[in-house]
């Protein structure tokens, strides 16, 4: 009892840790920006006077797009951390069953017609949501459903919706290539935070979190699982359709933005270890709190210009993706 309760504690310490790293992140993004505010004025602002100059610029424009990015990353970590688990691969990310792609060509779509906006946004969810359900009846076909089948389907109608968004790039029109290239390499520039995007990603990590214990047993092998009394089918049917959801909703807010599902579990797994039932929240925590960093230094780097913030997590994931590998290849020498 005493070793349960310990744990407990020190699980609720890193959590405490976790949290108070993710309000640090969001004020720092606050501050980041073309026009110097400081932190303590962020702090004022957002608590004492809002109706300065300074607490209109936090309030109406960099307060709904940090805390959008915010719940943007928790939903991509959430998922990569799913799909890890499902395709019992730690090289497994959000977009890897084409979900990205089927919101992507959608999304094109919807610009070609001259819409914006919302609409865009509905497209692309439209989009992922039926990619999901075609990987997912295809890797049905013939009665087997395993990790291998899911993956290899994943890929093969990924590549095909890359091939459909190279040929809308090519035939769109010069003046609305700029908007498509800047939505499809990710960015936060039209992300609003609203009430219920956080309760869908709460509400998930909720749902999440009384599984866990049976994803630990998975990540082992089905039998072990199965053997040790875990529904195997139902779980991965449960991992499949909420990882694949939360990526359509992050992709449907802000495009394709790589590496934060991959790394962030990734690290999360490093320093504390894989039980999922401490690995999940703290992989949210992280994952919003390294992407609204990110998007701070997106909005900077060359201010007033903006980065697409999916550049730069792409820049910044390339290399401490490389050396996560690195450290994992020391650990696994005899």
């Amino acid at each position: 009892m005493t070793r349960y309760a310990g744990r407990s504690l020190s699980w609720w310490l890193v959590i405490g840790m976790m949290l108070l790293v993710a309000a640090c992140s969001v004020l720092l993004a606050l501050d980041m920006g073309s026009m110097d505010i400081g932190v303590v004025r962020v702090f004022h602002a957002l608590f004492r006077d809002g109706h300065t100059l300074a607490g209109r610029v936090v309030h109406d424009l960099r307060l709904p797009r940090v805390l959008g990015g915010f719940v943007v990353g928790g939903m991509l970590a959430l998922a990569g951390a799913l799909m890890q688990v499902l395709l019992r691969n730690p090289l497994a990310e959000p977009y890897v069953l084409g979900v990205s792609g089927g919101a992507s060509v959608f999304a094109l779509l919807a610009m070609l017609a001259g819409l914006s906006g919302a609409w865009v946004n509905l497209a692309a969810f439209t989009g992922a949501f039926l990619s999901m359900l075609l990987v997912f009846v295809l890797s049905r076909l013939g009665g087997v459903w395993d990790p291998l089948r899911i993956l290899l389907t994943g890929v093969v109608v990924a590549a095909g919706w890359g091939a459909m968004i190279s040929l809308l790039l090519v035939v769109s029109p010069a003046g609305q290539l700029h908007g498509m290239l800047y939505w499809l390499m990710g960015d936060l520039g039209n992300t609003r935070y609203t009430s219920w995007q956080g309760v869908i990603l709460v509400a998930a990590l909720a749902a999440c979190l009384p599984a866990a214990r049976g994803m630990n047993l998975l990540v082992r092998g089905e039998l072990q699982a199965a053997a040790l009394g875990v529904s195997v089918l139902p779980l991965q049917y449960f991992i499949y359709f909420t990882a694949s959801l939360l990526t359509a909703m992050a992709v449907m807010q802000a495009g394709s933005i790589g590496f934060i599902g991959l790394i962030v579990p990734h690290i999360t797994r490093l320093l504390l270890g894989g039980d999922h039932r401490l690995l999940l929240p703290v992989s949210v925590l992280l994952g919003g709190s390294l992407l609204v960093i990110a998007d701070g230094l997106a909005r900077t780097l060359i201010a007033p210009q903006q980065l697409p913030v999916g550049v730069l997590t792409a820049m910044l994931g390339v290399p401490v993706f490389l050396l996560l590998l690195q450290t994992i290849a020391r650990e696994q020498k005899p």
